[in-house]
């Protein structure tokens, strides 16, 4: 559609958005005033009609006609928000400069919004000073404290190592960190605030700090008693609510590791999970409650032939299943240790490199990568809440998501470790009731991933309901759309969207955005404090850090909280094989491609190798061609590809299909799409959409057999554009 400038708009053009003549007129004359004031071509004018004149009941058209009209010549990345000085210091990092600023840049420092990009730079080179301030910022207590903040790589242990050791020599707990009164916080501070579905008219349930505490005492009492050797590996398999963040706080508490599994998994995938971990236990729910439906959730943790597991109800305290034997209910669990409530529990410190967490990412070869989360990493996804969505004591943070996606411990550390409470809605975040619960909650971090804003904006199920408390929005998962997100801010009153782009192997992001620059929609504008990107150009050499460009992204070995080992894999090779150098450091391999933009802006266009982002999960090509080949006789081949829609937005999942006769074309491709839909969700992930079935007459291939999905994600993405 083509908009017209906002000094060309007439009172009839707005009103042709869908409202009436009388309101039109008003709003024409705001708009007039604002535009003779700033010009009709400038941030600063949308700013002013974003705040001043759009409200969210308005219609999503009138929105669109000012954003585009305001930006119609403006070129690419225009800022949807810009920051003001007075709110840029009083966030965390602008507290921060003001204080130190001078010491930290010397003449570079003017204030925090000019300066922010320098000490981005500063972060990087000068790691030692920023992160102790940061984790002194954010009153980490360590039982040991570190010889120093990084021991860079020999020559000797390059190879094997190339992040360096990061606070070597330290021993720390960082649930009992979570779990201090520390100068931030206090005892009564409410720390989680939750409802389950159904129950949308009743108040909002909270927990104080105090009231945590007890908990998370009592299920580590509970756990020493299950006479598991200290080290353990013990499994979460359950929506996230407050007794998995209890259950995880505890046994990260107590020593053990969490083995992090997604509640949506079908029995195959936990069960591949649970024997790469060793998990000697499993916490898992009798059912999942969604509306008027029970979904199984016990039945697939014993068909995955898991070891024994502690059941929780789902909504009361008795159970409609018949137990294993030597699995044990949630009551009788904690019965054990009744004597211990209210008892504290001594944390298990151990040292930083010790692991706390183990989670999965799918790799290129049909088998997960587990990774390991240390002592260190809950602090590299605190820090980055600390610094790019600016969280701190008084926020509430909601993110719909689960202990078994890096999103669910990074939301764990993120809102307690700064002195944040957590909002946690027990059921479907699609729905109209998790609207009012992000309301009631008076939420000011939310969260989302762009399936669920697009979900929303169809549905309109957020109408009624007051957002107003929000501070910012957070995006990650997936590539985001434009329109979406602006219809987004448009419902808080044009808050930021904050983008956030990293990985469970990073423990956070590595590019996202910031209160202390405009933001541009569907973009990313800083790599995070701390970590440096480059773009490999055509030659696979970094091209200049300062131009425009696109490519595959790689990043800087020496990024704090990031993993140095894989469980079933070699590290080196995932992370670091092959890869380019830069100065004489080995770059590390992430494999997205990445464009900086003419205005420093980055943006993501999707996975550089076979791996697909479908709905915010990372999975790869061979984990869906097993089971697509196995669905129908019909099929010779498949090739499973990630392509982004014409308009933008996450990754629509195509399936190439080769059939065994080359001469069959009778087959009804809808009808085996829903073939392949029913069994990707039945054997693999409930989630998975099939969107597409494409017949050809062969994979194209390398000389060496591989199946090039490049050629077939580019002819794809070609014709979907035509």
């Amino acid at each position: 559609m083509v908009y017209k400038s906002l000094d060309s708009l007439s009172v009839k053009d707005v009103a042709a958005s869908g409202i009436s003549h009388e309101l039109a007129e008003e709003i024409h004359r705001k708009v007039t005033e604002i535009v003779c004031s700033y010009g009709s071509v400038s941030p600063e004018t949308w700013n002013r009609i974003s705040k001043h004149v759009l409200t969210p009941n308005l219609p999503f058209s009138l929105h669109q006609l000012m954003y585009y009209g305001c930006y119609k010549d403006y070129g690419p990345d225009p800022p949807a928000w810009i920051p003001d000085p007075e709110g840029a210091s009083l966030t965390n990092v602008g507290r921060l400069l003001e204080r130190r600023g001078k010491e930290f840049l010397g003449s570079k420092y003017s204030d925090p919004i000019s300066s922010f990009s320098h000490l981005q730079d500063f972060s990087v080179s000068n790691p030692e000073v920023y992160w102790k301030t940061v984790l002194d910022e954010m009153c980490v207590d360590f039982s040991v404290p570190p010889d120093c903040i990084l021991q860079s790589p020999s020559e000797d242990s390059r190879l094997s190592n190339p992040g360096g050791k990061w606070l070597p020599g330290a021993f720390v707990n960082p649930v009992k960190n979570c779990l201090v009164v520390n100068s931030k916080t206090s005892l009564d501070d409410v720390v989680i605030r939750w409802r389950d579905e159904g129950d949308d008219d009743l108040p909002v349930k909270s927990m104080t700090l105090k009231e945590l505490q007890t908990e998370v005492w009592l299920v580590a009492h509970a756990l020493n008693a299950l006479g598991l050797g200290r080290g353990s590996a013990i499994a979460i398999d359950m929506p996230m609510n407050v007794y998995s963040v209890i259950i995880y706080l505890a046994i990260v508490l107590a020593g053990y590791v969490v083995v992090s599994i997604a509640d949506s998994f079908a029995p195959l995938e936990i069960s591949t999970r649970l024997k790469i971990s060793e998990a000697k236990a499993i916490f898992t729910q009798d059912h999942i409650i969604r509306g008027e439906k029970r979904l199984p959730l016990y039945s697939r943790v014993v068909e995955a032939q898991a070891p024994m597991a502690i059941v929780i109800p789902a909504r009361s305290s008795s159970f409609s299943i018949k137990l294993r034997d030597g699995d044990i209910s949630w009551p009788d669990f904690l019965e054990r240790v009744e004597k211990f409530k209210g008892v504290v529990f001594e944390a298990v410190e151990q040292p930083i490199e010790a692991f706390t967490n183990i989670l999965f990412s799918s790799g290129t070869t049909g088998e997960p990568k587990a990774i390991p989360w240390t002592n260190g990493t809950p602090f590299k996804a605190a820090a980055d809440a600390w610094c790019h969505t600016d969280i701190r004591r008084g926020d509430i943070v909601a993110w719909p998501t689960n202990l078994g996606w890096m999103m669910g411990p990074w939301l764990v550390y993120a809102s307690l470790l700064n002195g944040a409470s957590m909002a946690l809605y027990n059921g479907s975040p699609l729905s109209s009731g998790f609207a009012k619960f992000v309301q009631d909650a008076k939420v000011t971090m939310l969260g989302v991933v762009p399936s669920i804003v697009r979900s929303w904006k169809s549905t309109n199920c957020i109408a009624g309901n007051d957002w107003s408390s929000i501070r910012c929005f957070s995006s990650t998962g997936e590539a985001s759309n434009v329109d979406e997100y602006l219809w987004l801010m448009g419902r808080a009153c044009y808050k930021p969207v904050i983008e956030y782009c990293g990985g469970t192997e990073i423990g956070g992001g590595f590019v996202s955005g910031s209160f202390l620059q405009p933001q541009s929609l569907a973009a990313f504008s800083t790599p995070v404090m701390g970590c440096r990107l480059f773009i490999l150009g055509g030659d696979g050499h970094p091209i200049p850090e300062d131009a425009p460009g696109m490519g595959e992204l790689a990043l800087g070995p020496l990024m704090f909280g990031s993993s140095s080992t894989l469980l079933n894999a070699s590290h080196y090779d995932v992370y670091f094989k092959g890869m380019p150098t830069w100065n004489g450091v080995v770059l590390r391999k992430h494999g997205d491609v990445f464009e900086r933009t003419s205005r420093g802006y980055y943006r993501a266009h999707g996975r550089a190798d076979d791996t697909m982002n479908i709905g915010g999960i990372k999975v790869s090509s061979v984990e869906i061609e097993r089971i697509c080949n196995e669905a129908e006789s019909s099929v010779l081949e498949t090739a499973a590809i990630g392509v982004p829609p014409a308009g933008g937005g996450p990754e629509r999942l195509v399936i190439a299909v080769v059939f065994k006769d080359p001469h069959n074309s009778k087959t009804d491709l809808d009808q085996l799409r829903i073939s392949f839909n029913s069994a990707v969700q039945k054997n693999l992930n409930p989630l998975f959409k099939v969107s597409q079935v494409e017949a050809v007459s062969s994979l194209p291939r390398t000389a060496t057999n591989k199946v090039m999905r490049r050629v077939l994600r580019k002819e794809f993405d070609q014709n979907s554009k035509l």
